[in-house]
Order: C-alpha cells, then sequence, then structure tokens
C-alpha cells in the first residue's frame, strides 16, 4: 500500500504541474472534478503498473506465506512436492502460476487503453 501511495503521490505531482490543469483551473472547475476526471485519469498508468506488480509479488509470496505459517494450499502443496520430487504437480502448479500471471498482465495492458486514449494497440 505504502509504495502505491507514494506511486500515486509522485504521478500526481507530476500531473498537477502540467498545463492542461492550470488550464482548467483557471477555467473555473472545482478542485475535485479536476483532480479526479483531470489528473487522476492521466496519472492512473504507472499507478496501474505497480499494482500489477504487486498483484505477481503477492502470487509469488504465497508460496512462502503458506510455508512459514502451515497453512494448506497451492503454496505448500509446490513446497511438498518439491521436498518428494513430484514433478507433474510442480509442472501443474508452476503453469497455473504463470497462467493466473500472464492474465493480470494482459488484464493490466488492456487497461491501459482504457485509462488512457493515448495508447493504442495496433
Amino acid at each position: 500500500m505504502a509504495l502505491i501511495a507514494r506511486i500515486t503521490r509522485a504521478s500526481m505531482l507530476e500531473v498537477l504541474a502540467e498545463d492542461y490543469i492550470r488550464t482548467a483551473s483557471a477555467k473555473g472547475v472545482a478542485t475535485l472534478p479536476m483532480l479526479l476526471r483531470h489528473a487522476l485519469k492521466n496519472a492512473a498508468v504507472p499507478i496501474i503498473t505497480v499494482i500489477g506488480i504487486g498483484v505477481a509479488l503477492l502470487i509469488s509470496g504465497v508460496v512462502i506465506t503458506e510455508s512459514v505459517f502451515n497453512i494448506p494450499g497451492i503454496g505448500r502443496l509446490v513446497v511438498d512436492a518439491i521436498s518428494r520430487r513430484d514433478y507433474p504437480i510442480i509442472q501443474g502448479v508452476m503453469i497455473i502460476f504463470a497462467a493466473i500471471y500472464v492474465l493480470i498482465n494482459l488484464v493490466i495492458d488492456i487497461s491501459y487503453s482504457f485509462i488512457d486514449p493515448r495508447i493504442r494497440y495496433s
């Protein structure tokens, strides 16, 4: 959460220094709509990227968390399969982790074009 807040703050400060924010303020746009509609929308691309990286770290961290706290789950299954040298289970779980990671990155990349119309995928 702290990393997301820091990236949000840095992105917002960068966007708030742009000319179109000054123009919107000079036209009399209220502060909250200007922050939400103009500034946050243009600062959202790096924020979404950091959130996607955080989700990928959560996927990899599940193995450690479940092993340390002895919680039954897919991460614990991987550790047990490695200790038993059960290769089909290891391969299956790694394929699941990789598919989840790829799908998350796909969703993030597609969301870029909805957030910022300047980004086009041809």
